[in-house]
């Protein structure tokens, strides 16, 4: 799964201010990313995909299709707390033009290390293309341990690990003892190059919604071993990162994408859009590289 390598952006999903999926927008941000990026991400956790009908997610995946100007491999998000429900999920997908799925570990009801091995298990038996598995603990509350992440590596549909934990030591365990042709993902943008370093292979990535060039460089450089360049890149983004997580990904960086006239700030309830305070610290922060770039 080489065409996985480098840079997955996890597309946001703009909506208008009816709370209607915005196309236009989203066309305009597929034209941007692609730039940069090597894979289309589409309804991750940024894509706001706890607040998306079934029909919404379909009709979003097929215009990241229809759009897809440059044929980029697409990773699909299908995970959840409901191993039935994703079961079910799986079977009603139309997995034409997919390359694999992006699996987030069960939230909530924070199940067992075994639990969660059989859920997985599960999951990659019923899907007719290849499984990335997510751990955010983070968001679900409970951790994908690397014991666990590496068992699930010898299923052969289980291709990689989007790493979001940002423990280290336990992505370095995953480096040590992984297949050869098993992905570590970093799932922390400022942790890349990191990752990168210990033999990981990519990332899926937030900010690159907004800079997929610099995702870019950063990977090129890294492939190549240039890491004081890479790391010059990666300084880029090191002001603009903390802001994207003060109010809830992915109110963040919809904020930084409409200051950069690609689509709008708005979100779906329970999230909000930006407050005034985030909105002057972005917008300030966008300026400053506006000038710094000149």
């Amino acid at each position: 799964m080489k065409k996985l390598y480098g840079t997955g952006v996890a597309l946001v999903t703009p909506f208008d201010e009816s709370g209607n999926i915005d196309y236009a927008s989203l066309k305009r941000l597929l034209v941007h990313t692609s730039k940069g990026v090597d894979y289309f991400v589409v309804m991750g956790t940024t894509g706001e995909s706890a607040t998306m009908t079934k029909e919404e997610k379909r009709k979003v995946l097929a215009f990241v299709i229809q759009n897809n100007r440059k044929k980029l491999p697409i990773v699909y998000g299908i995970g959840g707390n409901n191993t039935a429900a994703v079961l079910e999920e799986i079977q009603d997908t139309n997995f034409q033009h997919v390359d694999a799925i992006l699996s987030v570990s069960p939230y909530y009801n924070k199940p067992s290390q075994e639990g969660i091995v059989h859920h997985f298990s599960f999951v990659a038996d019923a899907s007719p293309v290849p499984v990335i598995l997510y751990n955010v603990p983070g968001r679900t509350s409970s951790n994908l341990a690397a014991a666990t992440t590496l068992r699930l590596a010898r299923h052969k549909n289980i291709i990689g690990v989007k790493e979001a934990s940002g423990n280290l030591e336990q992505c370095l365990k995953i480096a040590k003892e992984k297949p050869t042709d098993f992905m570590l993902l970093s799932g922390d943008d400022m942790l890349t190059l990191a990752i990168y370093g210990m033999g990981g292979v990519g990332v899926i990535s937030v900010l690159a919604n907004a800079y997929p060039v610099v995702f870019r460089k950063m990977k090129d450089y890294a492939f190549a071993g240039d890491y004081a360049k890479a790391h010059k890149e990666l300084f880029k983004l090191l002001e603009i990162n903390g802001p994207m997580y003060e109010e809830s990904n992915p109110v963040g960086v919809k904020q930084l994408l409409h200051e950069m006239g690609v689509c709008g700030s708005n979100v779906r309830l329970p999230l909000v859009q930006a407050s005034e305070q985030l909105v002057r610290k972005i917008r300030t922060i966008v300026q400053a590289t506006k000038k710094g770039s000149q």
